[in-house]
Formats: structure tokens, C-alpha cells, sequence
């Protein structure tokens, strides 16, 4: 069915090559000669765009436009006009017109203006499937090569990209997703076979930033420098949420994304104590074994101590800062940082936990409403950037940006749907966790997980006599034999973190400096 176009002009005559030259585009024009003729076939016809003479005799062109936005706020308005005044250009424009032109316009001008409000969305659509079919054979060939850490995070944005842009071609879109998770299977191979050597050489060229270092080599270095450093780790943030978040912050800061990997397992009790510490997880459970010893029954216990590991990191890194720290689990806690974040800029180092996405990931496993109103990747995307718009966190990054504070945020680990089961064996004092269990004897396919025979090679405590981790890889999680069925189904694409994936391990680290 052809667009239809309603133009108003009160010279419409003279406009007669220009609706025939819109026809001949495949589109439905409808004139009038005057602003009352325009508002009855507004409330009498459908429409998908107006064009609007701004100096028309009796109802003029804002008027109309006030009264066409009073009945259908939604429908395009372009307006015309002779006059080049500011004015009148910002009176129009303060009333949401979709585009403003200026007498006198050419047929081609007009059209490009048609294409771009009534076409823009199909004709991106379009040429975003183009490239990614352009793209589909470089990334897999891409998939073949040995990648490099920072190759892997070059894939996954531009994986991410695809996934964001992508819309309306549902072909295109599951080609994109059988990728991403060819893409997993391969990243879950690369980790599998590098890790080590992360670990054991701390200082390689070869190998990525990791959780434990951040603080020392990203933080610390803004310090002293007569502002205050606010520094939000965001719990369970993936890079694709914080593309939503950059789109509001964007108009308000200048924004500088690198990217560093989560330890494994990409889980809180690991990967945030490392940032908070500075040390690997076995070196946590040596230097403080009573605080990771009574985590054991109750692993989120661990993060009980956070201020204590960032105050010795500042101390052992020779760090002479004021410090504040803070953990922001409700709304209530959230609205109340909000009122009082002007004091955190009396301290020279302010460190907070936010831990609202966390919780929306985890409530949409368990809330059948969620998984209605988020059945997929980007209505997910979309629920936590309608969160952040109207959050505290917004409106406290907001304040700190009037207060020229600086900013640093990131996130300690990300998060994927798990789509497919695969059946673990382990006793009784195992691990309860989905993407990751520690225990001894554990035994799954050993297609689906990366198995940690030495924990102390991938810096992870040994609690007991012959302990040994499984971390899952692409988007696997781990069920019992015992009523396999009933617990498969009852997780099967639920958000969980924990295991080796793209999206759960290469991470945002981000400074917004005020614009």
C-alpha cells in the first residue's frame, strides 16, 4: 500500500510538478489549499505525513501544526516556508515538526525528505542486512584464524553492532545468531587454551587486562589530580545494556569505552573481588581465609567485604586517597544516593555498587511477566535502557557531571540466556551455581565445559581435597541427571553468568568527562 502524503499550500497549484514527481515515486498525495481543509482530512483520512505551508491565509501553518499535533501527536509534520527567520524556525521545531524546509524546494529535495521520515527505518533495515551479509564471510573467516585478545573484542562489538541494528529481517537476524554462537564455541576454545598462561604470566603482552587489575591500572592513575574520582561498577552489565545507557549519556559527556576480561568464573563472589582487591581469587582465599571460608554455604556472602579489599588495595599500592564506598541494592537506597551524591565529592576516591541490572536479570529468570514483556535479546535491551532513563543512577551521573567530578564506570562480569542444558554429576557439597559448580569428581561433557582439574592454575582457591571447577562455555548450563527435565525446562532461558562467553567476559570500561 503507497504512503499517504496530505500537503497544505495555499499555492498548491503551482505545486503540481512536485506531487506528480512524489506519485511517480509510489506515493499517495492528497492537497489542500488552506490550514481548516488540512485539520478536517486529518481527523477524517489516515495519514502518514503532513507537509505544511507556513504562511497560508486564515489558519496558518503553526496554528494547523497545533492543532494536528492536539489530534494525532504521532504523525510526521514537515513545514515549508518562505521566511528564514530564527524564530519562527525555533517555534516550529519546539513543536516537534519532523523536518523544516525553505522555499523555494526542488521535487528531489522533497523526496529525499519523504524517503527519510517514511522509508528511513525499511531502507536502514535493508542496507544493515547488505553489510552484515557483506560481513558474514569475513567474521567467519575470521573465526578460523588464531585471534588475539584484542581481535576477540574487535568481533564482539562488531557482533554487537549487527545485533543492535539489526531489524524486520527475520532471515538475516538467525544467520546473526547462529554466528554469535559459533562465535562462542570458538572464544570458549580460545579462553580454554590461553587461560593458563594469563594466569601464570601476569605481565604478557599477549594477554588481556584482567578484573584484578583494573582498579590499579585504570583508576588509581586519575587520582590526584584536583578532582574528585567516582568509580560505579555496574553488576552485570553487558557491553551491549551499556550501549543503551551511552545513548542517553551521550548528549551530556564526552565518552571514552575501552575493554578488559572478567576472571573466571564470571561470577560476583570472583570476578568483583578481584577488581576490589587486586588479587586473584587464590590469593583472596590466603590472604583473607576466613572471609572466603564463610562464604562457602552462601557464595553472594563474599562480597560482604568489599570496602576492606579496596582499602588495603589503596594501601599496598601506596595510594594515599580518601575513600567511600557504598552498595546500592533497592530503589529506596538508590533515591537516597541520589539526594546526597554532592558529598561524594569530598572524597577523593568514591566507590559504589549498583546492583539494579544484576537483580533485573536474575527477576526475569523467575518472573513470568518478564520474560513477556523481555522474550529476547533486544525487548531486554530495551527494559534496561527504559530503567536507566528514569533511574537515580541517571539523574546521579547528572548531578556529578555538574559537580565535574570524574567518572569512571564499568562491570564485573555480563550475563547470557542459557538455551541448552547439559547434565552434570557431581556430590552433594557441589556448587549450586548454573554457569559454573566447584566440588570434587565433578564430570559433564567435556564438549561444554572447560574443566579445572588444578585450581591453582587458574588462580582459584582449593577448598577441599581433590576440588576442581567446571565452567560452562557457550550457552550451556549445567542440570542433574535427577528430574533432568523438570529443571532443564525450568531454566532453559533464564540469564545467568558464571561460565566463558563473549558476553559474559569482555567488558566496558568506560570514562565520561562533562561536555
Amino acid at each position: 500500500m503507497s504512503p499517504r502524503i496530505l500537503w497544505a499550500d495555499d499555492e498548491i497549484e503551482l505545486l503540481r510538478p512536485h506531487i506528480l514527481f512524489l506519485e511517480s515515486k509510489g506515493y499517495e498525495v492528497t492537497s489542500v489549499s488552506n490550514g481548516s481543509d488540512a485539520i478536517d482530512k486529518v481527523k477524517s483520512e489516515p495519514f502518514e505525513m503532513v507537509i505544511l505551508d507556513e504562511q497560508m491565509p486564515g489558519m496558518g501553518g503553526l496554528e494547523t501544526l497545533a492543532e494536528i499535533n492536539r489530534l494525532t501527536p504521532e504523525l510526521p509534520v514537515v513545514m515549508i516556508t518562505k521566511s528564514e527567520e530564527e524564530r519562527i524556525m525555533e517555534e516550529a521545531l519546539g513543536r516537534k515538526i519532523s523536518d523544516y524546509l525553505t522555499k523555494p524546494v526542488n521535487p528531489s529535495q522533497v523526496l529525499l525528505t519523504c524517503k527519510r521520515i517514511l522509508d528511513r527505518n525499511r531502507l536502514q533495515s535493508r542496507t544493515i542486512s547488505q553489510d552484515y551479509l557483506q560481513s558474514f564471510n569475513k567474521i567467519t573467516s575470521a573465526l578460523t584464524d588464531r585471534l588475539g585478545h584484542e581481535e576477540w573484542v574487535d568481533l564482539y562489538r562488531e557482533l554487537v553492532r549487527f545485533d543492535l541494528d539489526l531489524d524486520g529481517d527475520d532471515g538475516v537476524r538467525q544467520i546473526l545468531e547462529d554466528q554469535y554462537r559459533e562465535a562462542n564455541r570458538v572464544f570458549g576454545k580460545y579462553v580454554e587454551d590461553s587461560y593458563e598462561n594469563w594466569i601464570a604470566d601476569g605481565r604478557a603482552d599477549d594477554r588481556p587486562t584482567m578484573s584484578q587489575e583494573i582498579v590499579a591500572e585504570r583508576v588509581f592513575p586519575l587520582l590526584g589530580k584536583g578532582k574528585p574520582v567516582v568509580f560505579f561498577v555496574i553488576d552485570c552489565m553487558r557491553y551491549d545494556q551499556w550501549l543503551m545507557f551511552e545513548q542517553l549519556l551521550f548528549p551530556l559527556f564526552e565518552i571514552t569505552t575501552s575493554f578488559y576480561y572478567s576472571l573466571l568464573p564470571t561470577a560476583t563472589p570472583y570476578s568483583r573481588n578481584a577488581i576490589f582487591s587486586g588479587m586473584l581469587p587464590s590469593q583472596m582465599a590466603k590472604k583473607y581465609p576466613k572471609l572466603w571460608a564463610e562464604g562457602e554455604e552462601d557464595e553472594h556472602s563474599r562480597n560482604r567485604d568489599e570496602e576492606l579489599l579496596l582499602t588495603d588495595l589503596l594501601k599496598r599500592s601506596r595510594v594515599d586517597a580518601r575513600l567511600k564506598y557504598e552498595k546500592i541494592i533497592g530503589s529506596a537506597d538508590g533515591r537516597e544516593f541520589a539526594q546526597n551524591v554532592h558529598s561524594f565529592t569530598q572524597f577523593d576516591l568514591s566507590a559504589v555498587v549498583v546492583n539494579f541490572v544484576d537483580i533485573l536479570a536474575h527477576s526475569r529468570s523467575d518472573s513470568a511477566v518478564l520474560k513477556e514483556i523481555a522474550p529476547d535479546e533486544k525487548a531486554y535491551r530495551a527494559l534496561t535502557r527504559t530503567w536507566f532513563e528514569h533511574s537515580w543512577l541517571f539523574q546521579a551521573l547528572q548531578t556529578l557531571r555538574a559537580a565535574d567530578a570524574t567518572i569512571v564506570l564499568t562491570t564485573d562480569h555480563g550475563a547470557i540466556r542459557s538455551l541448552h542444558p547439559t547434565k552434570v554429576i557431581g556430590d552433594r557439597q557441589t556448587s549450586t551455581a548454573l554457569r559454573y559448580k566447584y566440588g570434587r569428581n565433578l564430570k559433564c561433557d567435556k564438549r561444554h565445559a572447560i574443566f579445572v582439574r588444578d585450581p591453582e592454575k587458574y588462580g582459584l582457591p582449593v577448598t577441599s581435597l581433590n576440588t576442581n571447577y567446571i565452567i560452562a562455555k557457550e550457552d550451556y548450563y549445567f542440570v542433574y541427571p535427577t528430574n533432568y527435565n523438570q529443571y532443564s525446562n525450568k531454566y532453559r532461558d533464564s540469564l545467568q553468568h558464571g561460565g566463558a562467553s563473549l558476553e559474559e567476559m569482555i567488558l566496558p570500561f568506560v570514562q565520561l568527562k562533562a561536555k
